[in-house]
């Protein structure tokens, strides 16, 4: 299967065409949250990608809340949300969380879960699955300009609990476009233009 991984385009009109293009070759378009910026500007962004015509699966980031997000994709019939939950789609299963896991320091927009909470929103799945986080497992693709690590604990011990076929992520931008890997399981954090990947 091919992918298009995207991420925290926070209202980059470019970015949008940038995806919508690349999605013309894949079976599925992921979405790691962040599609608005500070809560604003979210129905213009989906507005951008539902020129994709395959199937996309989203999950709301810190920057905007699932409701929101569900509303704004309401009546994108191939537009797929996730939260706590999954959806099999052409015999493949996803499972995403949304929220920044853990809570982060700006408590008036930031949309976040602490580590014990999400915990129940982690379901257990029974078959191979695809793993969409906002957040990053702690001490993979997690740290900031200054090498401090602000991943999650509770991601890191379900991937490696769980361990998905591969997990799309987002939240941090000094690593956009990289891919690392946590017991052989690739972890991609796509950033806002769209990274090509094959599973």
């Amino acid at each position: 299967m091919k992918y298009i991984l995207f991420s925290d385009v926070h209202c980059n009109t470019k970015s949008c065409e940038s995806i919508v293009q690349k999605a013309n070759k894949a079976d599925f378009a992921i979405g790691s949250g962040d599609y608005a910026l500070f809560r604003k500007g979210l129905k213009k962004t989906i507005e951008s990608l539902s020129l994709i015509k395959i199937p996309v699966i989203l999950i709301h980031g810190n920057h905007e809340s699932y409701s929101e997000l569900a509303d704004a994709c309401r009546g994108l019939d191939n537009f797929h949300i996730l939260h706590g939950n999954s959806i099999e789609i052409n015999q493949v299963l996803f499972i995403g969380i949304g929220c920044a896991i853990p809570k982060t320091p700006f408590p008036s927009w930031s949309v976040d879960l602490s580590e014990e909470s999400a915990w129940n929103f982690l379901p257990k799945p029974n078959k191979n699955f695809v793993f969409i986080t906002h957040s990053p497992p702690f001490g993979c693709l997690d740290t900031l300009h200054n090498n401090k690590h602000i991943g999650s604990r509770t991601i890191r011990a379900f991937i490696e609990e769980s361990k998905p076929m591969f997990v799309a992520c987002g939240h941090i931008h000094e690593r956009w476009n990289e891919q690392a890997y946590i017991n052989n399981i690739p972890v991609i954090n796509a950033g806002p233009n769209g990274y090509d990947f094959e599973c």
